[in-house]
């Protein structure tokens, strides 16, 4: 079986920001919806393993691959909450809530297929979460926004409402069974920040007259009965109320029945999680049996809101939440330790909304990304010690801005320039803790980084304020004694600097990466009159390219900056529309726009004099109505290594290489170029919204290509220059992302490694025949892809 070109390397991405939107398996995995997919993650890989695009689907899983079981249709309205259980019969229970105000259940079989299905009104316009278990019968707990616990059972072939819980005074939440065998015992959470267990056990009739006996204290019984051949009675008692938490409850999870002496054993450990940015363990006393607080975890202070649910890992060894900005938070009971404290755990990171850019750093050790979550993230790899294996972690959050981030270029080895949805370009420098940091996890002597010596310590950003403000050795408080706090003025009592350096040896948690690993802003870049929409640098760092939004020619200009002076040194007028991408070829001699008025234009370097010795360009070559190819939006541009051709990518679905142009010291600079197209038109079938050229070529000094597609696919292609173009026979296909690999929404950006070989290998071949490819998409996610080109 031949090799696969595609191999996933990485996927950075978080939960979305929706309550109770995260499951742990029994076999360990983690599932969590993102964007449009479901992910699995393997918290002790430490690796996302799989995606897929999904509806409310059943999926059965066959190693890490997916197959759809079936699809369930019928209700009207948005989803709240599903669930599922597998009955006696080894048949899959499904049920589901919707803002239809129903409550639905389908019975699956092995052979897939759908055998029943039943439907019940519940009376109140949401229910939030719904749970089922299996009593004698199937009975299903659900959470409403009137406050109540709704119980339902399945008797008959159908489902028939059972009893109303009364008690919370605000919206449920959550709501979670655990079977002791026995009894069911059942957990429900509200926003009114307490938790409810309630006890579920099986009544005969001859107990009900005990209640008559009012010289015995008994807590209050509610009871309800299920005609199914036979008649069954249950009741319902109110076990205990937890109030420990300060806001609301979103999510309550029992521990996973653990395996003892071959049967399952139901722990009694109830995990909660809340708005308050805490998770509190409860369980009951060993002598009292009163249910107290066992461990509580989470954030103190910080600028982030709290947690939209929890689970616990089938061992009850590590509990993990997810909050409202997409972030998981993992927590492990040490076990090196007599004492068995919790600490945070090495957890999966990324964007919570579409990634609109990344860049590799000039020496391909780490990648940069923007999105519209307001965030620029820095991830690179970290080899655990004594793994073998690296994986890739979120390592710097070195912007979190007040706009939603559009691009980015980088322009040093720890330095770039960013844009964002404001009329400023703001440029960024590593700190010192960030170098330091770096060095650790990723295996790299400082000494070889670069002189840390006049870099200041961090960067925080003051309150109400956008730009990173520079922390130096000096700015950080000092520590009073005695624990007391001494203010010179009333100014003092307000502290401006909510950094704190941090000595990592592994990716840090989410808390830290909020707050303590910014990268200071040492200069904003003034001149555009909208919002920034592109970035390009050039490979010798020197030069900086930006556009804005434009409906007019006035506006579409390109503006050159100096990465010297960052002062600016040219306007760059041609198009009449949003210049979408630029690239600057390899060698640094051309600049090449791509626009919304479905044109090109392409800039040549002029050479140096005594009078001008700052960079200049002078337009060169471009396309107009009557000369344009493509008859759309061109989305993406990109150059080929040696300079001599660049691509387009259009909304038009077509691919098309120009040129060629070989730089000749003897050429006037003012002598327009010939620039056509010499390939042939390469339609992919969608619209090509990324594209971009590998950086070395293939065995047989043929290019390749990879072009991102809208609907999030992305495909490899190699050209041959010099094959007749008007066949097509010059474009040959070598490999796609399958249905798992790919985005589920448009590809937003292409970038290969600058360097051969996987960033992730502590050695490697210079010869190496794999190359790495980064892409950006919609969905979310940032995703790394090793490609072996020996297998193209």
């Amino acid at each position: 079986m031949a090799a696969a070109v595609f191999e996933t390397c990485h996927v950075a991405c978080c939960a979305n920001r929706t309550p109770n939107v995260v499951s742990w398996s029994r076999t360990g995995i983690i599932a969590f919806g993102t964007c449009h997919s479901v992910a699995l993650y393997d918290p002790l890989a430490q690796e996302c393993l799989y995606s897929v695009k999904l509806n409310m689907l059943v999926l059965l899983l066959f190693g890490f691959q997916f197959s759809q079981a079936v699809e369930c249709k019928g209700h009207t309205g948005p989803i709240c909450a599903v669930d599922a259980i597998y009955t006696k019969d080894s048949e899959i229970l499904v049920a589901s809530s919707a803002s239809d105000s129903t409550v639905r259940l389908w019975l699956c079989s092995e052979t897939s297929e759908v055998m029943y299905a039943s439907r019940c009104a519940c009376g109140c316009a949401d229910m939030t979460m719904c749970n089922p278990a299996f009593f004698t019968v199937p009975v299903l707990a659900c959470g409403g926004d009137d406050s109540r616990v709704h119980l339902y059972v399945r008797a008959n072939g159908e489902l028939k409402k059972a009893m109303t819980l009364q008690g919370h005074e605000d919206w449920v939440r959550g709501v979670a069974w655990a079977s002791t065998g026995v009894e069911l015992l059942l957990a429900s959470c509200s926003q009114d920040s307490l938790i409810r267990v309630w006890k579920l056990c099986a009544k005969s009739r001859s107990d009900t007259g005990a209640g008559d006996d009012h010289t015995v204290i008994r807590m209050k019984e509610d009871i309800f009965e299920v005609e199914e051949k036979v008649s069954f009675m249950y009741a319902v008692t109110l076990e205990t109320v937890l109030a420990g938490h300060e806001n609301w409850v979103y999510g309550v999870h029992w521990q996973p029945p653990l395996l003892k002496g071959g049967e399952l054993q139901q722990p009694l450990r109830l995990l909660s999680a809340s708005m308050d940015k805490t998770m509190i363990i409860w369980a009951p006393e060993e002598g009292s049996g009163v249910w107290v607080e066992q461990v509580r975890v989470g954030e103190v202070g910080g600028n982030t809101l709290g947690f939209y649910g929890c689970q616990m890992s089938p061992d009850g060894s590590m509990i993990l939440a997810h909050a409202f900005h997409g972030a998981l938070h993992l927590w492990c009971k040490d076990r090196d330790k007599e004492v068995r404290e919790w600490r945070p755990g090495v957890v999966i990171s990324g964007h919570f909304n579409a990634v609109q850019d990344l860049s590799w750093d000039p020496e391909g050790e780490f990648i940069l990304s923007v999105g519209s979550d307001q965030t620029t993230r820095l991830f690179t790899p970290w080899r655990k010690r004594g793994s073998k294996q690296a994986t890739w972690h979120e390592i710097s959050r070195p912007q979190i801005h007040g706009y939603d981030m559009q691009c980015l270029a980088m322009v040093g080895r720890f330095q770039f320039v960013s844009g964002a949805d404001e009329k400023v370009l703001r440029v960024f420098q590593a700190p010192r803790n960030f170098v330091e940091n770096f060095a650790n996890i990723s295996g790299t002597s400082k000494e070889k980084l670069l002189d840390c010596a006049s870099l200041p310590e961090g960067a925080s950003t003051p309150a109400l304020g956008l730009s990173n403000k520079a922390v130096f050795q000096g700015d950080l408080a000092p520590k009073t004694d005695e624990g007391e706090e001494r203010f010179n003025s009333a100014s003092d009592q307000y502290q401006e600097s909510y950094f704190h350096p941090l000595n990592l040896t592994e990716p840090p948690p989410e808390d830290h990466l909020l707050q303590n690993t910014l990268w200071p802003e040492v200069q904003k870049l003034y001149g555009h009159g909208f919002e920034m929409f592109c970035l390009a640098s050039d490979s010798s760092r020197t030069v900086v390219a930006s556009a804005c939004k434009a409906s007019k020619a006035e506006h579409a200009a390109v503006l050159l900056w100096s990465t010297a002076s960052w002062r600016q040194l040219q306007m760059l007028p041609c198009h009449t529309l949003t210049v979408t991408q630029m690239a600057f070829s390899p060698d640094s001699l051309l600049l090449l726009a791509v626009s919304r008025d479905r044109t090109w234009s392409l800039w040549r370097r002029n050479q140096a004099t005594p009078e001008s010795p700052e960079p200049q360009f002078s337009l060169c070559a471009h396309t107009g109505k009557d000369t344009a190819v493509h008859s759309r939006i061109i989305w993406s541009c990109g150059w080929s290594p040696d300079s001599r051709y660049f691509v387009t990518s259009s909304r038009d679905k077509k691919v098309i290489v120009w040129g060629p142009y070989r730089p000749d010291s003897s050429e006037d600079s003012a002598t327009p170029l010939q620039i056509k197209p010499c390939s042939s038109i390469l339609d992919v079938g969608d619209s090509a919204t990324a594209v971009a050229f590998c950086p070395s070529l293939c065995a047989d000094n043929s290019y390749l290509l990879a072009v991102g597609l809208e609907r999030g696919g992305i495909r490899l292609y190699r050209w041959r220059p010099g094959q007749e173009p008007a066949g097509g026979d010059d474009w040959s296909s070598c490999g796609e992302t399958t249905a798992s690999q790919s985005h589920t929404l448009a590809v937003k950006r292409l970038r290969w490694r600058p360097t051969a070989g996987r960033a992730e290998c502590e050695v490697e071949d210079e010869e190496s025949s794999w190359v790495q490819l980064a892409s950006a998409g919609a969905d979310h996610s940032v995703k790394i892809f090793n490609i072996n080109k020996r297998a193209l």
